[in-house]
């Protein structure tokens, strides 16, 4: 085993021939001839040869290498990275998605995976980590925070500072991640206050999730040390919190698009304290959008300065997680870099990983996922405990109050309350059910703005507890669609009558498909289709945005295992 100082010798000898190849005393492994490139630092677009040597670039000017590659007309860019992202969003294993994002210019995101600790505990945050191993986009990771979201959740697994402290010592984990329990920081609940301290002590950030937190209790949340927010959906609230000091993660996945009202950020003085996320993204968002490459396109579209959109997408987002040696095209970074053909259409042509082309030329990457521990693999597909449903289960309830959904957000308002089901009126019968422990516990409400007419929609997909949520027109038809959801051991129904209209199958950790991106989407979509067919209201993801109902930490109601959570008073309805 190589002892540390074995280690420096080795990398003192390396530094050496990238100083020769910078020098121009030998020629560089790669150079990217006649180069335009962004420059991070001056904020303008560069000019000159590209050498790189040890995965590195060493050298900006007139350079001749032992290979070249004719950039002339084109633009070099550091590879894009993904600032916030839940990897079982999109549906499929961490491989799919890399095979997805790759081809778009991704070279890094940092992930939480929150959702798939909330069913299987830290077993579950160990499985990404292994499946995220040695993958053509490096995978970092911000440990849970709160799992459960918070105390009204009922979830598979509940994980104390002391369950994720060991975590600390993997060298693809960064720091913790999104503290939603936001009332539970300012009321200073002692485990959050643990968790904290604890990346303090190791100096490691710490992500946020505030959405619309007044005054005074927003100080006391950045007081906590908590560095960043992605939950700002209107350029007010972004503002309150950056005059703070934090860090805004300009968001723009397949729930919340929030880019448009906070494009302002993207000039000065606020542009260097943002940079993007997608925080979730669903297979058909991969698919027909791609990733990061979209968000810059769109910023720029809307009117930001290309070289400001770039940046935030790679350097901003490097510079704040300390991702040393990554988000800039200069000597001694990585030589992790993206091709596009111009600012407008924003195509990438090729990517780079260290110095070496990572896209066949069919514009896909070669390898395979790596292995997961049999132990870890076997728990991810026996993560269901719940008996069979019946119509019994979902109903009565009397006057439950109404939810309504905010048409292009992820917010809720009250509506009232309802004794029955109204699908004239839009008043629909919503229950979220418990599947991790066979407690038996439904809980139920209305819910409004949804938009179905006859049937039931059922998913396992339902954040953060990932507990089953359904929502229809009637109790027999909601017990069928859960129980088949059930049978599918994690999926997404669509039902009506006595039979599936359609079905997505996932089967790893009931939140996760095993077949590929394309198959997955194509069933997504044939189920979104259903959905739409039987009223649910066009414009919305009748899935993801119906997963959002279930977390209690965004305002103003959501639907828990024990029945309508009131997220401003902290109170079941």
């Amino acid at each position: 085993m190589e002892s540390d100082w074995e280690r420096i010798q080795r990398r003192a000898r390396v530094r050496g021939r990238m100083l020769r190849a910078a020098a121009g005393e030998v020629p560089a492994e790669l150079v990217l001839k006649n180069a335009a490139y962004v420059n991070v630092f001056s904020n303008e677009l560069g000019h000159g040869d590209i050498a790189l040597e040890a995965g590195h670039i060493v050298g900006i000017g007139s350079y001749t290498g032992r290979r070249a590659y004719d950039c002339a007309g084109r633009i070099v860019l550091p590879a894009l990275i993904d600032g916030h992202i839940h990897l079982e969003s999109a549906l499929v294993t961490p491989w799919e998605f890399v095979r997805a994002v790759l081809p778009h210019g991704t070279g890094a995101v940092v992930a939480d995976p929150h959702e798939i600790a909330n069913v299987m505990g830290t077993d579950g945050i160990e499985y990404l980590l292994q499946a995220t191993e040695g993958l053509p986009v490096d995978v970092y990771f911000m440990l849970p925070s709160c799992v459960p979201a918070t105390a009204m959740e009922a979830s598979g697994a509940r994980l104390d500072a002391r369950a994720i402290d060991p975590l600390y010592r993997h060298p693809r984990v960064l720091g913790l991640g999104e503290v939603m329990d936001f009332m539970g920081v300012v009321r200073g609940d002692l485990d959050l206050l643990e968790k904290l301290e604890a990346a303090h002590h190791r100096g490691r950030p710490v992500d946020g999730h505030a959405p619309d937190l007044p005054q005074p209790a927003l100080s006391a949340y950045v007081a906590a040390g908590i560095g960043s927010d992605h939950e700002c959906h209107d350029l007010e609230d972004a503002l309150a919190k950056l005059r703070l000091g934090q860090t805004i993660l300009i968001r723009e996945g397949t729930a919340a698009r929030n880019l448009e009202a906070l494009l302002p950020l993207l000039s000065p003085p606020y542009c260097d304290r943002c940079l993007f996320c997608t925080d979730d993204k669903h297979p058909n968002d991969l698919l027909d959008r791609g990733h990061m490459d979209h968000i810059v396109r769109r910023a720029i579209s809307l009117g930001a300065d290309p070289i400001l959109a770039v940046k935030a997408a790679t350097y901003n987002a490097a510079r704040h997680f300390s991702l040393r040696g990554r988000g800039a095209v200069a000597p001694g970074y990585r030589g992790d870099l993206v091709l596009i053909d111009n600012f407008t259409d924003f195509t990438v042509e090729q990517v780079w990983r260290g110095g070496v082309p990572v896209l066949t030329p069919e514009g896909v990457p070669e390898g395979a996922p790596p292995g997961i521990d049999p132990r870890l693999e076997g728990g991810a597909r026996r993560t269901f405990h719940v008996g069979v449903l019946s119509p019994a289960d979902f109903s009565g309830g009397g006057w439950l109050p109404v939810i309504g959904m905010v048409a292009g957000e992820i917010t809720t308002v009250p509506m009232g309350r309802s004794d029955r089901i109204d699908p004239a009126r839009d008043i629909l019968k919503a229950a979220v059910v418990e599947r991790h422990r066979h407690t038996g516990a439904i809980g139920l409400g209305f819910l409004k703005g949804y938009g179905l007419k006859e049937g039931a929609v059922a998913t396992y997909v339902s954040h953060d507890a990932n507990n089953i949520i359904v929502v229809g027109t009637s109790e027999a038809e909601m017990a069928a669609a859960a129980n088949r959801v059930i049978a599918l051991k994690g999926g997404i129904v669509v039902w009506r009558g006595d039979r599936a209209e359609a079905e997505v199958a996932l089967p790893i950790a009931g939140i996760m498909s095993d077949q590929a991106l394309p198959v997955v989407n194509e069933q997504l979509e044939r189920a979104k289709a259903r959905a739409h067919g039987l009223g649910v209201r066009r414009g919305i993801d009748p899935f993801m945005t119906l997963s959002f109902m279930a977390i209690p930490v965004i305002p103003s109601l959501r639907l828990t295992t024990g029945g309508v959570f009131d997220v401003t008073a902290q109170r079941l309805l």
